[in-house]
């Protein structure tokens, strides 16, 4: 490991212990900062209701730390939107955003789009299929944004158990698991794809615990800037770029615990290993690229059948230059 990443993982990592609630809320106040929690969604009815409850009790209601908090629901079939609005959030429909800009299917282009319909200084990202929630992984990872002047982004770290109950789900966390693996060993795109990647690529981010982790804030100066890629590269896509926007010391990560949510099978998995590795390639290249596009199989009742995927290889541009958001900012 790099003796600058050493330093920085004495400076920069912390424990969602070490600000308590009562000092989060003196610097957001002296400091006048506002705070947008945004949970992304696609048929999560069975855990966005309690997500969305315990941040609005604990960190709305009984503290004021959070000042808007939105599900952008990007086409669930289920009854997600209801469920997420009966238990206090704000609901807005994906392709309601922007919609001269057709949507394509993806967790980046719905980050991307949040942009548009939320007003927080800060913004906190927060996967809606969460298990066990708990408000900590939103002050986690608000907390340095708010006492720390000089800290841009922040991602959550934590332990991710995985047991033989899990089952796979629909497509949402790219650090996801497979059903029937040995608990305690989540994360195989984190372990075989995306670490790998950042250590010989960029070993400034060889630190980050969990650098496929879907709970992660960043001030909003930052996020505009970025281009946002709209598929399962967009953790990777957002660290990356942080990192050569604003340098590694105003990165940060802080442990939230335990992590607990729905995992995938593997073929989800090697989907997702695609694309994280796609927009790896495209940051490090920026010119010809492979033909982005995955075979996988799947055995039929004549035997073994092809089934082949596109990568997701789109990106939608920082947000400071679309037009809609530049006439909203000086509206």
């Amino acid at each position: 490991m790099l003796e600058e990443v050493e330093r920085w993982l004495s400076r920069r990592s912390w424990s969602v212990t070490d600000r308590p609630l009562d000092r989060l809320t003196a610097a957001k106040r002296a400091s006048g900062t506002t705070v947008s929690v945004v949970l992304p969604a696609l048929d999560e009815e069975r855990t966005v209701g309690e997500i969305v409850a315990e941040i609005r009790r604990e960190l709305v209601e009984k503290v004021p730390l959070v000042d808007e908090l939105v599900v952008v629901d990007s086409g669930s079939r289920d009854r997600t939107a209801e469920v997420a609005r009966a238990a206090g959030a704000r609901v807005v429909r994906r392709d309601d955003i922007l919609p001269r800009v057709p949507a394509v299917p993806g967790k980046g282009e719905v980050l991307w789009r949040s942009l548009l319909v939320t007003h927080g200084d800060v913004i906190a990202f927060v996967d809606a299929d969460l298990k066990e929630f708990s408000a900590d992984f939103v002050t986690g990872i608000v907390g340095p944004l708010l006492t720390e002047p000089d800290v841009h982004f922040v991602k959550a770290m934590y332990d991710r158990p995985l047991t033989m109950l899990d089952g796979p789900g629909a497509p949402g966390d790219p650090g996801g698991e497979g059903p029937g693996a040995t608990a305690g060993q989540g994360g195989r795109v984190t372990e075989l794809m995306a670490r790998p990647l950042l250590n010989m690529h960029w070993p400034q981010l060889a630190g980050f615990v969990q650098p496929l982790g879907g709970e992660y804030a960043a001030r909003r100066s930052l996020l505009e800037r970025l281009p946002f890629p709209v598929g399962y590269g967009v953790e990777l896509g957002l660290l990356v770029d942080a990192l050569h926007t604003v340098g590694l010391d105003a990165l940060a990560q802080v442990d939230v615990g335990v992590r607990k949510h729905r995992h995938q099978d593997g073929q989800a998995l090697g989907r997702m290993a695609a694309s994280i590795y796609r927009t790896a390639q495209l940051r490090l290249a920026r010119a010809h690229l492979v033909r982005p596009e995955l075979t996988q199989f799947v055995r039929g009742a004549g035997g073994f059948e092809p089934r082949t995927y596109a990568v997701d290889t789109e990106e939608r541009p920082p947000m400071v230059e679309v037009a809609e958001y530049a006439a909203r900012r000086v509206a």
